[in-house]
């Protein structure tokens, strides 16, 4: 505990009067998911932003904002690894067909969508999510730093900029419409050689990414086991990570050799994969698609198993969606919507401890934040969600999240939104956040 938090604990429990902005959260039970455990009758006290002490014998000091929550079970938020905030595909206007999404909606209005969607993810519980690329033109670095600065709630952001693939990224466009209207991009950033990708990422660098993205094997040619590498060299300058979408065990292959962070979808993964990527520590962000919006039971079936393989050989899996759909007369939220795939970890067989470990501890790992914000410990932000039964048990209780702090704030009480603490008139976290 550093210093200030210790003054900060004693001043809350010696002091004779409260400190400015405290807030003790009373917990029935309280989940720790790393290590499958719940304690009864617990407190959680809150001085501006993180925690400072959690315990049952946690004093509240006087005049504190107290939080009851007694009846219900307080856990961590939870994180999508693999989500798009700033893009929907839709049935009507443009019958999911993405280039006429690219080209009918814009960038403001797509950075308008990444806002809503991500107050809706939070609203269900989401406080950490990886935003990986088709966003338009840097929407994404946008709608985090609005979030960073203080302009709108949202889950904290770990957000790629633009994709970086081959020539065509994962269209395939025509000659015109490639050369003469350059349709690629903003939706893909093309690099090809040696001197395009190190300028590619050091353009997504500038301009806000947190994460880098590439396409692995989008096209037949793919990028080589030593273009990777150059990927991940050239991130690891600013310390980032690099995340390879993979549609192919070929693919799948050059990119454990490469060493990147995570594999973006599991389709193509093999168990020998599997096996491998538990060797090496490689993340799986396995995208792994329920039922109701697979395109038929054979593709269902084969999600369901190469999970139930990665779970098997001890694959660090997280929770991820690759959420960006809608159908007309569509009732559910996103953050409704991107709950729902948990019926394909059910479907798996995995454990519930399992599966709620993967949507918090492994995913903050992966996500690069457990050092600020994840475990219910002093010293870390106070990110915390409320539900009614215990999901270390039943799964299925975070569909219905009740209870949700951002960063110190309440976002949601008593499964209602009260977000009007989040809305500000200038950037009260700092402009410098970028």
């Amino acid at each position: 505990m550093t210093r200030r938090f210790a003054l900060t604990v004693a001043a809350c429990l010696l002091g004779p009067c409260a400190q400015a902005g405290v807030t003790a959260v009373r917990a029935g039970r309280l989940v720790d998911p790393e290590h499958g455990r719940v304690e009864t009758n617990q407190v959680v006290l809150v001085d501006g932003e993180k925690i400072v002490a959690v315990g049952r014998d946690v004093v509240i000091p006087p005049g504190a904002d107290v939080i009851d929550l007694s009846d219900l079970t307080l856990l961590p938020g939870l994180v999508d690894t693999h989500t798009h905030l700033g893009i929907t595909y839709k049935d009507i206007p443009e019958h999911d067909y993405y280039y006429l999404t690219y080209v009918m909606d814009s960038t403001p209005l797509r950075a308008i969508q990444a806002a809503s969607n991500g107050i809706q993810l939070l609203n269900s519980g989401f406080t950490v999510v990886r935003d990986l690329g088709n966003n338009a033109n840097y929407a994404d670095t946008a709608h985090r730093v609005a979030i960073d600065q203080g302009w709108i709630p949202g889950p904290t952001l770990i957000n790629s900029g633009l994709i970086i693939g081959g020539l065509g990224g994962q269209f395939w466009p025509t000659p015109e419409m490639a050369k003469q209207h350059s349709i690629v991009y903003p939706e893909y950033l093309e690099a090809d050689t040696p001197d395009e990708i190190v300028k590619a990422v050091r353009q997504n660098l500038l301009f806000g990414a947190k994460i880098i993205k590439i396409c692995v094997d989008c096209k037949p040619w793919g990028y080589s086991v030593d273009e990777m590498k150059l990927f991940v060299r050239e991130a690891a300058k600013a310390g980032l990570k690099v995340a390879g979408h993979v549609q192919t065990p070929e693919g799948a292959t050059r990119a454990l050799d490469a060493g990147i962070w995570s594999i973006e979808h599991g389709f193509a993964l093999s168990e020998d994969h599997h096996k491998r990527m538990a060797e090496q520590g490689t993340f799986l962000a396995s995208t792994d698609t329920p039922r109701e919006f697979a395109r038929g039971p054979d593709e269902y079936t084969n999600t369901v198993a190469k999970l139930k393989s990665a779970w098997k050989s001890g694959v660090k899996i997280t929770f991820s969606t690759d959420m960006d759909y809608w159908r007309t007369g569509e009732t559910r939220s996103r953050g409704e919507l991107t709950i729902a795939f948990l019926s394909t970890w059910k479907d798996a067989g995995i454990p519930a401890a399992d599966t709620l470990k993967a949507m918090t501890v492994t995913g903050y790992a992966c996500a690069q934040v457990e050092k600020e914000r994840g475990a219910i410990r002093p010293g870390l932000f106070a990110d915390l969600i409320a539900v009614r039964g215990n999901p270390l048990e039943d799964i299925d209780s975070l569909r219905d999240v009740r209870f949700v702090m951002k960063d110190g704030l309440v976002f949601k009480r008593d499964g209602v939104m009260t977000p009007a603490a989040f809305f500000h008139a200038g950037p009260v976290k700092g402009w410098r956040k970028r």
